[in-house]
């Protein structure tokens, strides 16, 4: 009985050891055709993109409102664009927006007070917030859809009755004068913002910084008059996506926005002139640091430029793993882990064009010069095949991201309408891009890059930087980043 169970277990195993080598033959057999190198991969076209189903309408006060249906999940989310921005504020009080923007829903309404207001959107794992950026105010809310018509009313009552409690106000301040206080912690927030400066000018609204001072000035009769500037229903528009009923939707959003008054006298203020500063070398003394952030650019230009899909590619060459600056400064010379350059464009007004990264102290100027020097590169050089279909797939092939979810797609169409850009514009630029050629990309460079004019700013150790800047400009130019007045005696 044991020999008979030996044979038949000695037979199971030689059945599967045979099995296992048959397997593994084929297997092994598989992988040796089957493998590739990367470049030998190949992939499906992408598919066509098209935009979810929406509906775009008005109502009789001028809200604009566009709903677009998505019952994937039982969630409803909202945003609104009001026609604002932090531009449009004095110069003297720089902060009034943002304090605008924090206490409009921080300050409670005239129906409910903040706390009631927190605890009845935390019951129902709900949430509204604001905000006023550069260009825009914003407002969003996000809800279950069993929810929504209580969380659209919240919405709705902050919008547009807001008081501007004086407590949640001196709170903000407090706040503002904590995050000003340490703006000169991180050496890369100090580069950031002190280009800005030399490129718009340092009293452009488009680079000035709330100080102690600005912020003093600002009191809650303030904040009431900026928002009754712009807060009007024919100023704004609304875009709700999620799990909704669209008859029912309407229904709701007549109910709670449709007896709000329009100001028939309104009109949109005049955008803040730009203008393009000059080059030269720039710095920002910082004993402590081991390394040094650099920014070298200029003025830019905005995204309805109908060379701007040109200028995306040249980005696609510039930048990323295979990119001349990757390739180039990084890699090859081994000047800095962290190396970009790219046009960036603003919807409305000039944007600017970028490069820069960190580099350790005693590579500054080597770093400058190789930044410059590829730029030229662009200009006198056309780039090689291989370099466009690099550029222009990684460009298309990442277009797919624009439309991961409704919400991001509805956004994007708000924005359209918001800067006065055709609905299709995303899709124009995405053949524009498919178009580009070598020579395109050559003419843009040589048409809006500007080597011979660069602002370049150094934020780094003076005595460590060696060679010294004065290899790159006769005038280096220091910036002082002290920051003016004093937080105990501004209120």
């Amino acid at each position: 009985m044991k020999i008979q169970s030996f044979k038949f277990k000695g037979l199971v195993c030689a059945v599967i050891a045979a099995f296992v080598s048959v397997l593994l033959t084929v297997n092994f057999s598989w992988a040796a055709t089957a493998a590739k190198h990367y470049t030998e991969l190949e992939f499906a076209p992408l598919p066509e993109i098209k935009l979810p189903k929406y509906e775009r309408y008005k109502l009789d006060n001028g809200m604009v409102v566009y709903l677009m249906e998505n019952h994937e999940l039982p969630l409803v989310n909202g945003a609104a664009l009001i026609g604002t921005g932090d531009r449009f504020e004095p110069s003297d009080k720089v902060g009034l927006a943002q304090m605008v923007g924090t206490v409009m829903r921080t300050g409670g309404t005239r129906s409910h007070t903040p706390d009631e207001l927190n605890q009845m959107l935390e019951q129902r794992a709900a949430s509204v917030e604001t905000d006023i950026n550069e260009t825009s105010g914003n407002a969003s809310f996000e809800a279950l859809s069993e929810d929504v018509e209580t969380v659209l009313g919240l919405f709705a009552e902050i919008l547009r009755e807001p008081v501007f409690a004086e407590d949640k106000l001196a709170l903000a301040k407090t706040q503002e004068r904590g995050k000003i206080s340490r703006r000169n912690d991180d050496p890369n927030e100090i580069v950031r913002r002190e280009f800005k400066k030399l490129v718009y000018g340092k009293d452009s609204p488009y680079a000035r910084t709330t100080e102690y001072e600005t912020l003093a000035k600002i009191s809650r009769p303030d904040l009431v008059k900026f928002y009754q500037q712009y807060f009007y229903p024919n100023n704004m528009i609304l875009g709700i996506v999620g799990d909704f009923d669209p008859k029912k939707m309407k229904s709701l959003i007549q109910d709670k926005f449709g007896d709000w008054k329009p100001n028939p006298n309104f009109t949109k203020p005049e955008l803040p002139q730009v203008t393009a500063q000059g080059g030269g070398v720039f710095f920002v003394n910082r004993p402590q640091l081991t390394q040094s952030s650099i920014l070298i650019g200029h003025l830019g230009g905005q995204f309805n430029s109908p060379d701007y899909p040109a200028l995306d590619v040249l980005n696609g060459v510039l930048n990323g793993f295979g990119g001349r600056l990757f390739n180039e400064v990084r890699s090859r010379q081994g000047l800095a882990y962290s190396v970009y350059g790219y046009w960036s464009p603003r919807y409305d007004y000039p944007g600017m064009f970028i490069a820069g990264g960190q580099t350790r102290s005693d590579a500054t100027v080597q770093f400058v010069k190789s930044l410059q020097t590829e730029i030229r590169r662009l200009q006198t050089q056309p780039i090689t095949p291989k370099e466009l279909a690099f550029a222009k797939e990684s460009t298309l092939n990442s277009f797919v991201f624009n439309f991961e979810d409704p919400a991001q797609t509805l956004s994007r169409l708000m924005r359209y309408e918001y800067y006065g850009y055709p609905s299709d514009f995303l899709f124009r630029y995405q053949k524009a891009v498919a178009a580009t050629t070598a020579a395109d990309v050559q003419r843009v460079a040589q048409k809006y890059l500007k080597p011979d004019s660069l602002v370049t700013l150094v934020v780094g150790n003076q005595t460590a930087i060696n060679p010294p800047l004065t290899q790159l400009a006769k005038q280096v130019t220091p910036i002082d980043v002290t920051i003016p007045g004093s937080p105990q005696t501004q209120s």
